[in-house]
């Protein structure tokens, strides 16, 4: 899931139609399979309802608090390489 990305249209009038058209609910996620895992790069705007955040396929904020772990990880290798 992501946003309507506001920067990759060129016609502003264009964008301004898009926006808000397509949001994620919690009832759309209950048509999913039970497998169905939501991920979302954040922050979110308006393309995705609050009340995802308890529902068990949102997997987001795991994917954030993972991607924190993984830059560190690169973070200390890349030092490693730079610091001998």
């Amino acid at each position: 899931m992501t946003r309507i990305q506001k920067e990759r249209f060129e016609n502003l009038e264009e964008y301004y139609f898009l926006k808000g058209s397509y949001i994620l609910t919690s009832d759309v996620v209950r048509l999913g399979k039970p497998s169905l895992r939501v991920l979302h790069p954040l922050p979110r705007i308006d393309e995705m309802t609050m009340e995802v955040d308890q529902m068990p396929q949102a997997a987001y904020f795991r994917q954030v608090e993972n991607g924190v772990f993984m830059r560190m990880a690169i973070l200390r290798e890349l030092s490693k390489n730079y610091y001998g």
